[in-house]
């Protein structure tokens, strides 16, 4: 399912890459499971990869209290998408991804249309054939997976996939904005014991500095992986480490190599 929607995946990439490099947000927005799995993957990013909670946002029919108790009936209500929309001030610089596994959730048609009627990007994301269910959006993806083991149960393979589907939207749009060095989260949030034990190790692969070096530059970096690496590769302190990534949009690599 994932390699038959390659193209469409790397359009919604291109996509939120440029809203989110303009200054938009992007938001997920979805009913049951296919709500909880855009709370999760948003819930993911500020940790991961340092963006600010309102870069990535996930927004589920019934708010948080259906994250833990099922809301079923409020996915009917397009009004409700509408609202959400309305709620959350969407705007054209925004790109709005609606996943619904079985394709015909009221309430993401009606987030998806109040969206686009705004200027914004509207990507769809469902389980089911186009010729099944057909809508206007700028990129439409697709993830069949075939009958689910329990009939009609989409937590199972479409709520699987679909995950796979939104980690790969999520980590190859900062991929593209240059949060990832390789395969390292160089902006890794150091919040906890685990994450700077993290960040010290992405130190010393990358660097081959000893765990006590790659602490301090750490300490001297201001706990900033990209930027303790910025200045172990080019010899400039701190202020002038920050001042040449802000040039190069965030990216190290452009960064180390002008």
């Amino acid at each position: 399912a994932i390699a038959g929607a390659r193209a469409d995946l790397a359009e919604a990439i291109d996509r939120i890459t440029a809203a989110l490099r303009s200054g938009g947000r992007l938001f997920y927005i979805g009913a049951g499971t296919s709500g909880r799995l855009g709370v999760l993957d948003a819930s993911e990013c500020p940790p991961t990869f340092c963006t600010p909670p309102e870069m990535v946002q996930g927004i589920i029919a019934g708010g948080a209290a259906a994250l833990v108790k099922s809301s079923e009936g409020l996915e009917d209500s397009s009004e409700g998408g509408v609202k959400a929309v309305d709620d959350y001030g969407i705007t054209a610089a925004d790109v709005l991804v609606g996943i619904a596994a079985g394709g015909t959730t009221p309430y993401v048609h009606g987030a998806l249309a109040e969206a686009r009627k705004r200027g914004a990007v509207g990507i769809f994301m469902a389980c089911v054939p186009k010729d099944q269910v057909s809508i206007e959006v700028d990129v439409d993806i697709r993830l069949p997976v075939g009958p689910e083991i329990l009939a009609g149960s989409t937590r199972l393979k479409s709520g699987t996939v679909t995950k796979m589907a939104l980690n790969i939207l999520s980590t190859g749009t900062m991929v593209r904005l240059g949060k990832v060095y390789g395969n390292r989260m160089i902006d890794v949030a150091v919040t906890n014991i685990k994450l700077h034990d993290r960040a010290l190790r992405i130190l010393m692969d990358l660097t081959s500095l000893s765990r006590e070096a790659s602490d301090a530059l750490l300490t001297q970096s201001g706990q900033s992986v990209k930027l303790a690496l910025a200045m172990h590769w080019t010899g400039q302190d701190l202020d002038s480490c920050d001042r040449l990534l802000l040039e190069h949009g965030g990216n190290l690599r452009s960064a180390i190599e002008a």
